[in-house]
C-alpha cells in the first residue's frame, strides 16, 4: 500500500512517520524549496509532546524543549506579577512535561525521522483524482504522482480541503496580529525557566523558554485585517503600541531582531466534519485552522496522525474503512479544540470588554488551579490521552 503526503509540515510528517512505521510505503511532497515553518516557535502541550514519544522521538524532543517550571502573569503596566503558579500539577496529571520548541528545529527533526532526502521540495500541487484504483496527484512542475491514498496535509489554504468539500471555504478574522521570534533569555523580561505573558489593553506579550537558552516571544495586537506592514519594522511598530507597557516588555522590543520578527494575522475555520472524499483526506490545519490562544493547533495536527495510524492498523488494507474511522476519531475532538481556542481568544483580546476586565480581576485571585484545570481540559480527549 502506498500513501502520498502532500505538505511537509509538523502534520503531514508526522503523518508520514506514523504510516510508515507500520509498512506503509509514503511519498512526502512539499511545495517550499526549505524548511521555512511560518512563526517562530510554539508551545507543545503534553498532548503533542505524547504523539512524538509515540513514534519514538521522546529524546529528541526532550533535547528540544524548553523547562517551563512555573507559568506567570504579569501587570501590563506595573509590571506587578497578578499571579506565579508551578506547573508541577499539571505534569502529575497528564504524565508529560509540555515543551516549547523553535519551529525549525522542530520541523527539522521531523524531517530527518522521517528520512530528509524522501522528501520531494519545490512541489506544488495543482490538482488531484481518484478511482477505483487509486489517486493522481499533479505538481505545476508537470509531474505526477500515483498512490492508494492521499493525505493533504497543505495547510490553511488548502486545496484538498476544497477537494473534500465540493469548494472554497473562507476563514475568518480573529481581530488580532501576532508579532513573534526568538530572544536571547533576559531575566529583566521574564525568569529562564517561566512562561510569562504581560496582559492589559486587550492585548498580550509573552516569553517562555526554549533549547538554547532562548525565550519565544509573541505580540498580541488587536487591530483591523490588511493594515499596511513593511517587513523589518516591527520595533517600530510594537514600541509604538506597547509604549507605555512595563520596563520587561520594553526591554524584549529593544533587544528583537526586526529582520526575524514574524507578522502574522490571525485566522480560524469554523468546524466541518467531513474530512474525506473517497480515498483522499485532509489532516492538520487543512483540517482544522485554528487560533493559538490554546496552543493546540500543532498538537492537534499530531494528534491526527497518530489517530490515522491507529485506523489503519484497526483497518488494514481497508482504505475505505480506515479513513472513515479516522474521519470519525478526530472531527469532533478537533473542531472543540477550534471553538475552545475561538472563546479563549475573544476574552483575551477584548471581544467584551467586560468580560476581559473581569479576567483580568480573577487573574489577581489565582492560585493556578482554574488555569492548569482549563489547560488538562484542553490536552485530555486525544488519542493518546
Amino acid at each position: 500500500m502506498k500513501a502520498i503526503v502532500v505538505g511537509a509540515g509538523m502534520g503531514g510528517l508526522t503523518a508520514a512517520i506514523a504510516l510508515k512505521q507500520i509498512g506503509i510505503e509514503v511519498e512526502v511532497y512539499e511545495r517550499v524549496t526549505e524548511n521555512k515553518p511560518v512563526g517562530a516557535a510554539i508551545s507543545l502541550w503534553s498532548n503533542g509532546v505524547k504523539c512524538l514519544n509515540h513514534l519514538g522521538l521522546e529524546a529528541e524532543a526532550a533535547a528540544l524543549g524548553g523547562i517551563v517550571d512555573t507559568m506567570s502573569y504579569v501587570d501590563a503596566y506595573s509590571g506587578e506579577t497578578m499571579c506565579r503558579f508551578s506547573m508541577q500539577p499539571l505534569i502529575d496529571e497528564v504524565g508529560q512535561r509540555p515543551y516549547p520548541m523553535a519551529r525549525a528545529e522542530l520541523q527539522l527533526m521531523l524531517m530527518n525521522a522521517y528520512g530528509f532526502d524522501g522528501i520531494a521540495f519545490g512541489k506544488k500541487m495543482v490538482s488531484m483524482d481518484q478511482d477505483d484504483q487509486g489517486v493522481t496527484v499533479a505538481f505545476a512542475d508537470g509531474s505526477t504522482t500515483t498512490g492508494d491514498f492521499m493525505i493533504g496535509a497543505d495547510g490553511a489554504n488548502s486545496l484538498t480541503r476544497e477537494y473534500v468539500l465540493g469548494g472554497p471555504v473562507s476563514r475568518r478574522y480573529a481581530g488580532y496580529v501576532n508579532f513573534n521570534g526568538l530572544v536571547a533569555v533576559d531575566e529583566e523580561i521574564g525568569p529562564a525557566t517561566e512562561w510569562t505573558t504581560y496582559v492589559g489593553d486587550n492585548r498580550r506579550v509573552s516569553v517562555m523558554p526554549v533549547a538554547g537558552d532562548r525565550f519565544y516571544f509573541f505580540c498580541d495586537v488587536p487591530m483591523p485585517q490588511d493594515v499596511p506592514y513593511d517587513k523589518g519594522t516591527a520595533r517600530e511598530v510594537l514600541t509604538k503600541e506597547f509604549a507605555d507597557w512595563a520596563p520587561g516588555v520594553r526591554k524584549l522590543i529593544a533587544t528583537l531582531d526586526p529582520a526575524t520578527t514574524n507578522r502574522v494575522e490571525i485566522l480560524d475555520l469554523d468546524p466541518f466534519h467531513t474530512w474525506v472524499k473517497g480515498r483522499i483526506a485532509v489532516l492538520g490545519d487543512a483540517a482544522h485552522n485554528t487560533t493559538p490562544d490554546i496552543g493546540q493547533g500543532g498538537c492537534s495536527a499530531m494528534e491526527d496522525a497518530i489517530s490515522l495510524q491507529a485506523a489503519f492498523i484497526e483497518h488494514p488494507g481497508d482504505i475505505g474503512a480506515a479513513l472513515a474511522a479516522y474521519e470519525s476519531a478526530r472531527t469532533e475532538r478537533a473542531g472543540d479544540l477550534v471553538l475552545r481556542a475561538r472563546k479563549r481568544c475573544e476574552v483575551t483580546h477584548g471581544k467584551d470588554p467586560e468580560k476581559t476586565a473581569a479576567w483580568y480581576a480573577e487573574l489577581r485571585e489565582e492560585d493556578g488551579s482554574n488555569i492548569l484545570r482549563g489547560i488538562v481540559g484542553n490536552i485530555a480527549g486525544g488519542p493518546l490521552t
